[in-house]
């Protein structure tokens, strides 16, 4: 007589992960393996597979919250499991990341955390491996995150810096160069870090000359921006799809790059000749702003971007403006020296955005600094050079880490025929606060300003 069969589902007949964790995971594997943009994959993967409502919700969610606390989530992992995070199979790493995500971070009921992950983890690996998965979730699950930071994280009275870094899941040398750039105001460091973890709202660009910012509102259900006269705000949705944006009427842009650009036309310029320069122009954002501009002033726009996939996006972010885009490298472009104007918006780390990049907190290191710093001494050095006397160069820059801000211009006001201009006007009507010790410079911050962290430094060429 043959056995009686099992009763449920066979063992190895593991259940796969559901069409939102399943989106998740796929995203996480390919921000590990590929250094992929989460911020890019996501939405691409949850329209291939038609995951809409709650469920893309929960992906969203799911994703970029793992993505973001990565370091926290590291470091509950390797203390439940009893061995450093970089010791475990990547792949397991990904998945424990999003168990523990859900298991601290979210309402998710804590058995169909650790059960879909434990499942997805016997059909990547086997029962022993599913069953380690088990175990350590099963040790997070016990505590919530509160009891794991207080064990784990840095003591605040030794190292604030580090304690605050830990909480808000940033490395700590971030965290510092946030604390340094605050200055006096270094008080405000825990209100900089929890913004980055905030949703960034989507800000729209009218382009003048075309609509309005209040006819831009009206049309997509928006409200008008606090700062940028062309600043619309967006209460949700994909922006890509909105008729203005698919139109070439506005442009999905942060308030705070919409700023750096009109600064740049408001700036003081004796007897402007009409020459404007985007010397760091990929991908065309604030060039599109400064060449609609540029039609009121009666002046043009010259575009500089080396990539050729982002001298591509300027070139179709400006589509109906009259912008010569060259594909040269800034540092060297063969241009006539002359311009009145010049906007030098340089390469970075990127510390200013990380709210729109949720992984990138962790790519970033130390070491890309001064590679960084040197490139932007050397671009803003290009960008005086091209610039005739009497002319303005406006630096910015998406970071405020202070090697890459400050630094960088006062090795310029050092070694070129440079003034520094009051920057703050140029800005109005965003209080960007007293003038600090280094110069009169416009530093933007999210907790403040709802925008990215941008720095701009206004500088004047003077004979020489």
């Amino acid at each position: 007589m043959s056995p009686a069969p099992k009763q449920g589902r066979p063992p190895n007949r593991r259940k796969p992960l559901d069409p939102a964790r399943a989106a998740t995971f796929q995203v996480l594997r390919a921000v590990s393996e590929r250094d992929a943009y989460a911020n890019l994959a996501l939405p691409a993967l949850l329209r291939e597979r038609g995951i809409t409502g709650r469920d893309a919700a929960f992906a969203t969610e799911l994703t970029y919250g793992t993505c973001r606390t990565r370091g926290l989530l590291d470091a509950v992992i390797g203390a439940a499991a009893g061995r450093p995070s970089e010791a475990i199979d990547p792949v397991l790493l990904d998945l424990l990341r999003m168990g523990t995500y859900q298991l601290l971070r979210t309402r998710v009921d804590a058995h169909a955390a650790v059960s879909t992950t434990v499942e997805q983890a016997g059909i990547e690996f086997d029962s022993a491996r599913a069953g380690f998965v088990n175990g350590v979730l099963r040790t997070i699950s016990r505590r919530d995150e509160k009891s794991w930071v207080d064990e784990l994280a840095p003591d605040p009275a030794r190292d604030p810096v580090g304690h605050a870094a830990f909480v808000h899941a940033h490395p700590r040398w971030i965290a510092q160069a946030f604390a340094d750039a605050l200055g006096a105001d270094a008080g405000e460091l825990e209100a900089v870090l929890a913004s980055d973890d905030a949703r960034p709202q989507v800000h729209l660009a009218a382009r003048p000359g075309v609509l309005g910012a209040a006819e831009l509102a009206e049309s997509v259900g928006g409200t008008v921006g606090r700062y940028s006269p062309y600043a619309v705000y967006l209460p949700g949705g994909d922006p890509g799809q909105l008729a203005p944006v698919r139109d070439a009427q506005a442009l999905v842009q942060d308030e705070g790059s919409q700023l750096v650009a009109r600064a740049l036309t408001l700036a003081p310029v004796d007897d402007d000749a009409g020459r404007w320069l985007d010397l760091c122009a990929g991908p065309g954002g604030k060039t599109a702003l400064l060449a609609a501009l540029a039609v009121e002033h009666g002046a043009r726009v010259t575009a500089v971007e080396p990539s050729s996939g982002r001298a591509d996006l300027v070139v179709e972010n400006t589509r109906g403006l009259d912008v010569d885009v060259l594909r040269v490298d800034g540092r060297n472009s063969g241009l006539e020296p002359g311009f009145d104007r010049v906007l030098v918006d340089v390469p970075c780390t990127g510390l200013g955005a990380l709210r729109r990049r949720p992984e990138a907190r962790w790519r970033r290191q130390p070491a890309d600094v001064p590679a960084l710093a040197k490139l932007q001494r050397e671009l803003l050095a290009a960008a005086i050079a091209l610039t005739r006397p009497g002319g303005v160069v406006l630096y910015s820059t998406c970071s405020p880490h202070l090697a890459e801000t400050v630094g960088v211009v006062a090795d310029a006001l050092r070694r070129h025929p440079v003034q520094a201009l009051d920057t703050r006007p140029l800005f109005e009507p965003v209080e960007a606060g007293p003038p600090s010790a280094q110069g009169p410079h416009v530093q933007l911050w999210p907790h403040r300003h709802g925008t990215d962290a941008m720095f701009a430094a206004a500088l004047r060429r003077v004979a020489g």
